[in-house]
C-alpha cells in the first residue's frame, strides 16, 4: 500500500484560512459604542421577556437583526425599520394627531395614522334625539389599502403614519395625506373639499414606488362602515338601509334588507345607504370587480341599539407603470333626490322610488307636485292637498267601478234565474250568463279593470312617502316627524309585530278603510251568487272587511306617519266619492231602463268574447260526447 504522507500544501492552506477568519473577526468586532448598545438591548430584551412580550418582537433587538440599522438608532427605531422597511421614514417622522377641516356643510377629521376620514359630521342635520348626524365617528369606519413590498413585507395603510398638509384655494380646501418613503417618494390620499358641496374629489396616487410595491401581489382597497342609528324606529330605518351600487356602464341595483355577500363587475360607485343619509365612493375609472358585504346588526328591535347594519367592500386596485393612480370621489350627505340628481351620475337611483312605471310616476308626477306644494305650505297640508288631487284625478275610476257593481246588482235576479234553470249544466249557465251580461253591458271585468288602474298609483305612493327626504322631522298636528311614526301613548311592554307604542294615524286609517270596505264590499256581496260546491264568497268578503283594517293597524304602527296620513285622507275621500255617486249621480231605475234597452239591441261580441264563447261551446260538446259514451 501507498504510504500516506503529510501534504504541506494542505497544511499551509488551513493555516491561511484560519488566519483570514481570525482577521475578519478582529475587523468586525464591535466598537465600545456598539457594545454599550448591545448591552442595553440585551437588558431590554430580558425585561420584555419578563413581561411576556411576544418572542417575535423581542427578536428584533438581538445582534442578528441589529446589523441592518446604525448603532446610534434607538430600540424603537430599530423595530420600526425592521417592520416597515422603506416606509420607516414616515414612521420616524409621524404624528398621532388628527387633522380637522370644516366646510359650510361638513365637519371632517382625518386620522394621521392611516390617512383616512375618521369623522364626518353633517352640520345641517340632527337625529331623532336632536344630536348631530355623524356618518363616521369613534372608529365605526375603516379605510385601508393592503399591499406587498419587494422586500417581502405585507403592509396595511391603516396602520401607517401619513403626513398631513392643508391648503386653501378660494372655496376649495385641499387635504394631502402622504405616506412617505422620502420627500420625493410617497403614497398620497388627496382630498379636495368644496365649501358648498357634499361631494369631494378624492385621489389615491403613488410616486416613485414602482421599485417598492410588489406588482406580482394583489393590491386591495378595503372600506367598511357600521351605520349609526338616526331614526326613532330602528326597524323602519333598517328597512331602508342597504348597499346601492352602479355597474356595467349605468346599471343600478341594491342589496335589500337581507345579509349579502356578492361580487359585482365593472363598478362605478358603491353607496352605503342609511335611509335618509348616504356615504358613497365613486370612481372615474371603473373597478373591474368589487366584493360587497352587508350584515344586519339589530338582534332585537326592542333594545336600544347603536348600529343598524355593517357594510364592507373589497376592491382590487391595478398598478399603472408600477404606480397607483385612482381618481375617485366621496359623497357624504342626505339621501335627497334633489341633491343626488344634480350630480348627473345616476346617484338618484339611491332613492327607492320603485321600478318601471312606479318609478316614473314618482319621479315625474309626485315628486314635482309634492315639491311644488311643499314650497308654500306645511308638508302635512301638502300631503292632504296632494291626496285630494290624486283622488279627484282617479274619481272617474271609482265611478266606473261602482257603476259596474250597480249594473250587476240590478241583473242579479235574472242571473239567479239562469243559474237555477241550468243548475245541472254549469257550462250552459256560464254561456247564458255571459250572453246576458254582454247584452246589458254589465261585465264583471268592467269593475276589475278600473281597480287595476289604481294599483300603480297606490304602490308608487307607498314607495314615495318613505323616500321623501322633505318629510324628515316635519311636524303635523300631534306627529312631530312625518317621516317616522306618531305616538299618542307609550306601552310598558312590547307587542309582537305592533311595538311598544300606540300611533293614532294608523288607527284613523284603519277605521277609514273599514268603512270604505263596508261600502264597497256590501255592494259587491249583493252581486255575488251562492253556488253549490263553491266557497261562500260573501263570507270571505266579510272576513276581509275586518281583516284588512287589523293588518293595516299592525303593519303601519311603525311606518312613517306621513304614509298613514295619506291612507287616512285617501279613504275618507273615497268614502265621500262613493256616497256622492250612490246618492246623487247613479239612479238605479235609469240604469235598469238602460239595461233593458241594451238587451233589445243586437250586441256584437269582441274577439275575446267570441273566443270565450267558442271555448265554452267546445267544452259543452266534449262533455255531451263523454256522457253518451257512458
Amino acid at each position: 500500500m501507498e504510504e500516506k504522507k503529510l501534504d504541506i500544501n494542505s497544511v499551509i492552506g488551513f493555516i491561511l484560512i484560519f488566519g483570514i477568519l481570525m482577521y475578519m473577526l478582529w475587523q468586525n468586532q464591535p466598537t465600545p459604542e456598539e457594545l454599550e448598545a448591545q448591552k442595553k438591548a440585551k437588558q431590554e430584551q430580558v425585561e420584555a421577556e419578563k413581561k411576556g412580550i411576544d418572542a417575535e418582537q423581542t427578536k428584533l433587538t438581538t445582534l442578528e437583526n441589529y446589523s441592518i440599522v446604525e448603532a446610534t438608532d434607538s430600540l424603537e427605531q430599530i423595530k420600526i425599520k425592521n417592520k416597515l422597511g422603506a416606509f420607516a421614514y414616515a414612521a420616524l417622522n409621524a404624528s398621532e394627531e388628527e387633522t380637522k377641516v370644516e366646510s359650510d356643510l361638513l365637519a371632517l377629521k382625518f386620522s394621521n395614522k392611516g390617512g383616512y376620514l375618521s369623522e364626518v359630521k353633517l352640520k345641517e342635520f340632527v337625529d331623532y334625539k336632536a344630536l348631530p348626524i355623524y356618518l363616521i365617528k369613534d372608529n365605526n369606519s375603516h379605510f385601508n389599502i393592503n399591499f406587498g413590498t419587494t422586500d417581502s413585507r405585507i403592509l396595511n395603510t391603516k396602520d401607517l403614519p401619513f403626513k398631513p398638509t392643508v391648503t386653501k384655494n378660494g372655496n376649495i380646501t385641499v387635504v394631502s395625506m402622504k405616506l412617505n418613503v422620502s420627500e420625493a417618494k410617497f403614497l398620497e390620499y388627496r382630498y379636495e373639499i368644496n365649501d358648498n358641496d357634499y361631494m369631494m374629489d378624492f385621489t389615491i396616487r403613488s410616486q416613485g414606488l414602482s421599485d417598492i410595491i410588489n406588482s406580482s401581489q394583489a393590491i386591495s382597497l378595503d372600506w367598511g362602515l357600521k351605520g349609526y342609528r338616526h331614526a326613532k324606529s330602528i326597524s323602519y330605518e333598517n328597512r331602508y338601509t342597504d348597499i346601492h351600487y352602479e355597474y356595467e356602464n349605468g346599471k343600478a341595483d341594491y342589496t335589500g334588507i337581507s345579509d349579502t355577500n356578492d361580487d359585482i363587475d365593472d363598478v362605478t360607485w358603491i353607496g352605503y345607504k342609511q335611509h335618509f343619509f348616504t356615504s358613497v365612493l365613486l370612481t372615474d375609472k371603473p373597478f373591474k370587480v368589487a366584493t360587497i358585504q352587508s350584515k344586519n346588526l339589530v338582534d332585537d328591535e326592542a333594545i336600544d341599539t347603536v348600529y343598524t347594519k355593517y357594510f364592507a367592500s373589497k376592491i382590487p386596485l391595478e398598478l399603472q407603470g408600477g404606480e397607483i393612480n385612482q381618481p375617485m370621489d366621496w359623497y357624504f350627505g342626505p339621501s335627497d333626490f334633489k341633491v343626488l340628481n344634480k350630480y348627473d351620475r345616476n346617484l338618484d337611483e339611491i332613492v327607492p322610488f320603485g321600478w318601471g312605471i312606479f318609478g316614473w310616476i314618482n319621479r315625474y308626477l309626485f315628486m314635482p307636485l309634492f315639491g311644488f306644494l311643499g314650497g308654500f305650505m306645511p308638508y302635512g297640508i301638502a300631503i292632504v292637498v296632494m291626496t285630494i288631487l290624486v283622488k279627484i284625478l282617479l274619481s272617474f275610476v271609482q265611478y266606473k267601478q261602482f257603476l259596474s257593481q250597480a249594473k250587476l246588482k240590478i241583473l242579479k235576479p235574472e242571473l239567479d234565474e239562469i243559474r237555477a234553470k241550468y243548475k245541472d249544466n254549469k257550462m250552459k249557465a256560464q254561456q247564458e250568463t255571459m250572453a246576458l251580461q254582454t247584452k246589458a253591458g254589465a261585465s264583471p271585468l268592467a269593475g276589475c279593470l278600473p281597480a287595476l288602474i289604481q294599483l300603480p298609483v297606490f304602490y308608487a305612493l307607498f314607495q314615495f312617502f318613505p323616500s321623501a327626504f322633505d318629510l324628515r322631522q316635519k311636524s303635523f298636528l300631534w306627529a312631530d316627524d312625518l317621516s317616522s311614526y306618531d305616538v299618542i301613548a307609550n306601552l310598558p311592554f312590547n307587542i309582537p309585530f305592533y311595538g311598544n307604542h300606540v300611533s293614532l294615524f294608523p288607527i284613523l286609517a284603519s277605521i277609514a278603510i273599514f268603512f270604505y270596505m263596508r261600502l264597497t264590499t256590501g255592494q259587491s256581496m249583493q252581486t255575488q251568487p251562492q253556488q253549490e260546491g263553491m266557497p261562500d264568497m260573501a263570507k270571505m268578503m266579510k272576513y276581509m272587511m275586518y281583516l284588512s283594517p287589523i293588518m293595516m293597524l299592525f303593519f303601519f304602527n311603525n311606518y312613517a306617519s306621513g304614509l298613514s296620513l295619506y291612507y287616512f285622507i285617501s279613504n275618507l275621500i273615497s268614502i265621500g266619492i262613493i256616497l256622492v255617486i250612490k246618492n246623487f249621480i247613479l239612479d238605479e231605475d235609469k240604469i235598469h231602463a238602460q239595461i233593458q234597452e241594451n238587451k233589445k239591441k243586437p250586441k256584437k261580441q269582441n274577439r275575446f268574447q267570441q273566443k270565450m264563447a267558442e271555448m265554452m261551446e267546445q267544452a259543452e260538446k266534449q262533455k255531451q260526447a263523454q256522457q253518451k259514451r257512458k
